[in-house]
């Protein structure tokens, strides 16, 4: 059984530390509602690693906003309905489409240097989008850059307070509100930070599989730790695989943009025939999902682990100069991409699903708020359109801080008399030599997790594979059974707890939608599925039909 906290605690016996704004997570998300909130409030940012270490930073592709004038939002609107299958929420979209040029006009008010063309903004086209409405910056470091520009104003302004290396362990909850959070300190103390507001921006879950374009950090954290608050959760069976990683040896399993499709690449299979024809009418620009599960059939029928992403045709000047990150890591492992085709398979990329939210990002819980990856705000729906996910994070951001601005201010003793309840735990000693033989080390563990999800929850599924890797992950969760100390056991904990949610999201959901698959419910249902899935600590999964 998951409890609501998972570390001994008593906040009377713990040093506390008091905020406005309490921003957990460094990436687009967090450094932006950071700012727009210093605007009125003191700000607290809690950061896993660095302010520079978030998926957002290896975010390639770009931006998408309607800027050109043959777009509309409109178009911008269709596009994203389409590619989220049916379980997008329209309010959510039209907020992000219409608020989204707004957002990118703040971007560069902030710092931000995004590629010119003729002195305008250089826009590009991804899959499923029916117009050039990308802007990148230095080729394909977009990512790189909006956190350059971000964090550099984070640093200089008065009202943030930065904690690098700092780990969340648990929201804490007093009468139905979230009043803040415990911290795991660098030097293993712990503070209990209180807050008017606290926003999740903590970013996904990209480590629950084997390969991954994630960093390190991308452990499922927040979603973790607001189901265990209490909060709902949503969707989380939908994970989207991103259909080309460089697949290499001796390589990491890096992100080849989508934009080298948009380019104009092919992908090829290991003889080198172009299949795309043979599963979409948009060819290479077909939605993700559909490119990822095409790419693994030719895959399995050709018996390799790997297809080719092949853009030789295009000008070699055009290729390093849209694609230098790509062009220098690929020729750092003797690839070539200007002549030669680049091996790359599927790889875990991004979770629709998360803190289910308002339109003003707030969660189930009040005082609790989540913006970017971490949240469900009705955005992405079955399957996220490319480059929306850093729109999302500017245009929820902003529409937070607002929301923060009309609360109350907490009572001054609420939270003093709020305790643990896992007093009963029996602690780790990973130094010791018996305690390891009992438990067994946490590196394999998850290193174990990581390959199930990918057998068994990961492109394409089945009821028997979902059903045994429930089976497992049931008896894992006597994990939880011991006190737990380390930041390692931590980040386990909270994989093995989103593991748990998406696959119990997946068995459940019994059609094919999006990005999840089910071999043996291959169709879409919109009379019995178009709805979403719902998960509440200590509840069964509920359903919600869309509106």
């Amino acid at each position: 059984m998951i409890s609501q906290y998972i570390y001994d605690f008593d906040l009377s016996a713990l040093p506390m530390v008091e905020t406005d704004v309490l921003v957990i997570g460094s990436g687009i998300a967090g450094l932006f509602t950071a700012i727009k909130a210093s605007e009125q409030h003191r700000v607290l940012m809690i950061t896993k690693k660095s302010l520079l270490e978030s998926n957002t930073r290896y975010a390639q592709g770009g931006i998408a906003a309607v800027i050109a004038e043959d777009d509309s939002p409109a178009y911008h609107l269709q596009d994203t309905l389409v590619a989220g299958a049916g379980l997008c929420r329209s309010e959510a979209v039209e907020v992000l489409v219409n608020e989204g040029p707004d957002g990118v006009r703040e971007l560069i008010r902030l710092g931000t240097l995004f590629d010119l063309e003729n002195g305008e903004l250089a826009l590009t086209q991804e899959g499923a989008h029916s117009h050039r409405r990308i802007l990148h910056a230095n080729g394909d470091a977009t990512g790189y850059e909006i956190v350059r520009a971000l964090a550099v104003e984070v640093h200089e302004h008065p009202g943030i307070d930065v904690w690098d290396e700092h780990f969340v362990v648990d929201l804490i909850t007093d009468q139905g509100e979230c009043i803040g959070a415990l911290i795991l300190k660098e030097d293993g103390s712990k503070v209990f930070v209180k807050a008017k507001a606290t926003v999740l921006c903590s970013g996904g879950a990209g480590q629950l599989y084997r390969y991954t374009t994630n960093p390190d950090v991308a452990t499922a954290d927040g979603v973790a730790m607001a189901y265990r608050a209490g909060a709902i959760v949503r969707d989380m069976e939908f994970i989207q695989f991103h259909p080309t990683s460089l697949c290499y040896p001796g390589a990491p399993r890096f992100l080849v943009s989508e934009a080298v499709r948009g380019e104009g690449a092919y992908l090829r299979n290991v003889k080198g025939e172009r299949f795309m024809e043979k599963y979409h009418p948009q060819l290479e620009l077909a939605p993700r999902d559909i490119v990822a599960r095409a790419i693994v059939s030719e895959m399995e029928l050709t018996n390799s682990t790997f297809v080719y992403l092949d853009i030789t045709h295009e000008q070699p000047e055009m290729v390093k100069h849209r694609f230098p990150t790509i062009y220098e890591t690929c020729m750092r492992y003797g690839l070539d991409m200007t002549a030669d085709w680049i091996p790359v398979a599927p790889a875990a990329h991004y979770m629709m699903g998360g803190v289910k939210t308002d339109l003003s990002g707030e969660s189930s819980i009040p005082r609790l708020f989540a913006c970017g990856e971490v949240s469900s705000t009705g955005v992405h729906g079955a399957n996220r359109l490319a480059s929306n996910s850093l729109s999302e994070a500017i245009v929820f951001g902003r529409r937070i801080v607002e929301r923060i601005h009309s609360l109350p201010s907490l009572n001054g003793s609420i939270g003093r008399d709020v305790k643990s309840l896992s007093k009963d735990k029996k602690e780790i000693n990973i130094n010791n030599t018996e305690e390891q033989k009992i438990a067994k080390p946490v590196s394999e563990r998850r290193l174990r997790l990581q390959k199930m999800m990918v057998r068994q929850v990961g492109l394409r599924r089945n009821g028997k594979n979902l059903q045994q890797a429930m089976d497992k992950l049931q008896q894992e969760l006597s994990f939880f059974d011991q006190k737990l100390t380390q930041r390692e056991e931590l980040e386990y904990a909270n994989l093995l707890t989103c593991a748990w949610l998406v696959t119990s999201g997946a068995l459940h959901r019994e059609e094919s939608r999006g990005a999840h698959y089910r071999e043996d419910f291959p169709a879409r249902d919109d009379a019995m599925w178009q709805k979403h899935s719902l998960q509440q600590r200590e509840q069964a999964i509920v359903e919600e039909w869309m509106s």
